[in-house]
């Protein structure tokens, strides 16, 4: 019996992923509710896969809504997750709400962050990161990621930066291996040559530590949450992320507060606040 070959581009991309993510046709055929012999053909072009059958295969490789669109235009259907500027009618209560959250978290800094690194909303407790650092870090839209590493930026004030900046730098790299993109890996190798490579000495504990950051005040030990949407059916939010920074101490608790609540000028926190339709990196 023969077969006719389907045109279509979701079989190649299907099988990249497919193999990304190191799963074989008969796990991934499992996970999604089909066949292997199925899921087969359709990786091989013989069989034009439905639309449904492509939303579920997504669902079970874990894509993000952007690639699961990407993935539904490969196989010649309408994307279905719609992507909504910030500034939108669509996310204005969600951006009221994520100001609100901002907001309650003061004195402790916090902000929204967009793929790359890229600052979307910030408290005013952002200054403690600001502070001192090069005027063209802070041009909107500010990228969190390099003004935290770059030598004009946060990094000579960063105690621990081999630690911390390995921190940052293999969170990026697990998120280039698990969605791979050429411009992520291009910035990984940016941030890279700005953190200095240090040996792990005999209390090295791995690059999960607190960051020791020194400001006018003192030093900070702060350590970090994040919160991402995972609900979202819009592309923006999905992609968006709540960075919100704890102290890892009293002394540390306490400095926050006080710079919170006195009069003395302070560096501003001008410029983390990009235009939501800001590119990236």
């Amino acid at each position: 019996m023969s077969h006719a070959t389907v045109r279509n581009g979701v079989g190649p991309e299907l099988s990249r992923w497919r193999r990304a993510r190191r799963l074989s046709q008969l796990e991934l055929a499992g996970l999604a509710g089909t066949t292997q012999r199925h899921l087969s053909f359709i990786e091989s072009g013989r069989s034009q896969p439905g639309r449904e059958i492509v939303i579920r295969l997504a669902e079970s490789l874990g894509l993000s809504l952007r690639e699961r669109n990407d993935l539904l235009t490969a196989a010649g259907y309408a994307p279905v997750f719609t992507e909504s500027g910030l500034d939108e009618t669509a996310l204005r209560p969600v951006r009221a709400a994520l100001d609100q959250i901002l907001h309650g978290h003061l004195p402790y800094p916090a902000l929204v962050v967009a793929p790359y690194g890229r600052v979307v909303a910030a408290n005013d407790a952002i200054g403690v990161f600001t502070e001192g650092a090069a005027p063209e870090l802070l041009e909107p839209p500010v990228n969190m990621l390099r003004l935290m590493l770059h030598p004009d930026g946060m990094a000579p004030r960063v105690r621990n930066l081999a630690e911390w900046g390995r921190h940052v730098i293999e969170n990026l790299r697990a998120r280039a291996r698990r969605s791979p993109d050429p411009r992520l890996d291009d910035f990984v190798a940016e941030l890279t040559g700005y953190v200095p490579q240090a040996p792990p000495g005999p209390e090295h504990l791995g690059f999960a530590v607190p960051m020791r950051l020194t400001c006018a005040d003192g030093e900070l030990r702060l350590i970090t949450t994040l919160t991402s949407f995972a609900t979202a059916t819009d592309i923006t939010l999905a992609e968006l992320h709540l960075e919100a920074f704890l102290p890892a101490d009293q002394p540390t608790a306490d400095l926050l507060r006080t710079r919170a609540t006195d009069p003395l000028p302070r560096t501003p926190a001008t410029g983390p606040l990009g235009p939501p339709s800001a590119p990236g990196a």
